[in-house]
């Protein structure tokens, strides 16, 4: 890390937790990639269609027990 981020950093420790919690929330979005609007249409397609493949019966739902009972090896 840079001399000023370790600065900064050191500053944003100072500042109450919901500030920092803000901070933080801030510093991530940031990093967050811009969305880009095919790539939303896709998978808001890819959803519509596991909905309708579950209407039809095509696909079955599991409880969360279920999931993380097979996921824990249970």
């Amino acid at each position: 890390m840079s001399e000023q981020a370790e600065r900064i950093f050191e500053q944003a420790l100072q500042l109450p937790s919901p500030e920092r919690a803000d901070l933080a929330e801030r510093l991530l979005e940031s990093l967050a990639p811009e969305t880009d609007p095919r790539i939303d249409a896709l998978w808001a397609a890819e959803a519509e269609s596991r909905i309708a493949a579950f209407k039809r019966g095509e696909l079955r739902d599991y409880s969360a027990e279920e999931v993380f009972a097979r996921i824990s090896g249970g």
